[in-house]
């Protein structure tokens, strides 16, 4: 068994204490294992260990592995966790099951459009920049009720939940209480938080999915 492999299953194991010590259900929190930078030849023993939800930061890169991964997994279910140009919408819906990082009106507009054009719905979340970072996609925690809002009643989205990257320099548990608490706001279930360094905090706040890919993967 490889390394990656090995690191897998120990990132299921605490996942799963991690859920057992905020007294949640067992299997309620979806790993998303960050695949970005990693080739198909790496990817492959993760899916073959059981994996089957998987992140990725560009469309372009997602493009050049995961049609043949996914023809020969069909029940890969992809995420994209980077953040989109409006002139990747079509690429990104026709390639994503899930898009995790609407942040704007623009973007909204344009995967409404693609989603009607393809008859191929992601599933969305809106990403919330929790710190008020000037450098980080994700729209203001002020703004994200009522973006969810249009989203729903302007676009004709299905946001299913939020999702934000808290600063790398804080205690991320505010910034995690601060989503949870939007998300109630907006009506939405999902809580996509928590990254290789913090994702057991994430359960602890309510994470339904954490996104994982140096503590499997290792580092590029």
């Amino acid at each position: 068994m490889g390394d990656t492999v090995q690191q897998f299953f120990a990132v299921k194991a605490k996942i799963a204490a991690a859920e057992r010590e905020a007294g949640r259900e067992a299997g309620a929190v979806t790993l998303v294992a960050v695949s970005k930078t990693f080739d198909a030849a790496d990817i492959r023993p993760v899916i073959e260990a059981g994996q089957r939800v998987f992140g990725e930061n560009r469309v372009q890169e997602a493009q050049g592995k995961w049609p043949d991964l996914k023809e020969a997994f069909a029940d890969i279910e992809l995420h994209l966790i980077g953040p989109l140009q409006s002139n990747k919408a079509r690429e990104a819906v026709a390639l994503f099951d899930v898009i995790e990082t609407v942040d704007r009106e623009k973007i909204a507009a344009e995967l409404a459009k693609e989603t009607i054009r393809q008859g191929r719905a992601p599933k969305l979340y809106v990403q919330v920049n929790t710190g008020s970072e000037p450098q980080k996609a994700g729209i203001e925690p002020r703004e994200a009720v009522a973006f969810v809002k249009r989203c729903r009643e302007v676009h004709g989205l299905a946001i299913e939940g939020l999702m934000c990257i808290p600063p790398a320099d804080e205690n991320p548990g505010p910034h995690f209480a601060l989503l949870e608490k939007l998300a109630r706001e907006a009506g939405v279930a999902k809580l996509s938080m928590g990254m290789s360094g913090d994702y057991e905090t994430a359960i602890a706040f309510g994470a339904t999915s954490v996104r994982v890919g140096s503590a499997i993967f290792g580092s590029r």
